[in-house]
């Protein structure tokens, strides 16, 4: 039975994991895209998209709370080039995105031992899927209380004789 085992430990000890996802997690961010196995991407996923919501929530909040949640993000990633890079530039791209940061595609396997190979990428910065799609307003859910109108508006008069000269 595996109760309780929720996390896939990918072959290693605990230390060397959070070494290798704090590796890959700041690669992502760096290159916006990585080749890695689809095990190790699906574990950088939730390793990284917690981190991209700190740092989003960093921009609609004060000082504080976002020195704060740089703390916690420079705990796990161990890179202050990469926190900066998520801070500034990472942040702005999702400001909007409710969640679902990354894209995980599977590319085949690979030559020499067969193993099943991923690309792991930042969604807001891939220029091909993105190229078709354009910034659409915020909607409001609320609906608007409309007026009717009972008479349409009044048209400009016609001349009713232009043609009093020619008579």
């Amino acid at each position: 039975m595996r109760h309780g085992k929720k996390i896939n430990h990918l072959g290693r000890q605990t230390a060397h994991r959070k070494a290798m996802l704090a590796n890959m997690a700041c690669s992502l961010i760096e290159h916006k895209r990585i080749n890695t196995t689809v095990a190790k991407a699906k574990a950088l996923k939730q390793f990284i998209e917690p981190l991209i919501t700190k740092s989003k929530a960093e921009n609609n909040k004060t000082a504080e709370k976002g020195t704060h949640n740089r703390r916690i993000v420079f705990r796990n990633l161990r890179d202050k080039h990469a926190v900066s890079e998520l801070f500034d530039t990472v942040a702005e791209k999702v400001a909007d995105r409710p969640g679902g940061y990354t894209r995980i595609i599977k590319l085949g396997n690979r030559m020499g031992d067969n193993a099943d190979m991923a690309m792991i990428e930042l969604v807001d910065f891939n220029e091909l899927y993105n190229a078709g799609e354009t910034k659409k307003k915020k909607s409001t859910r609320r609906s608007r209380s409309k007026k009717t109108e009972t008479a349409p508006a009044p048209e400009a008069t016609k001349e009713t004789k232009t043609d009093d000269s020619e008579e």
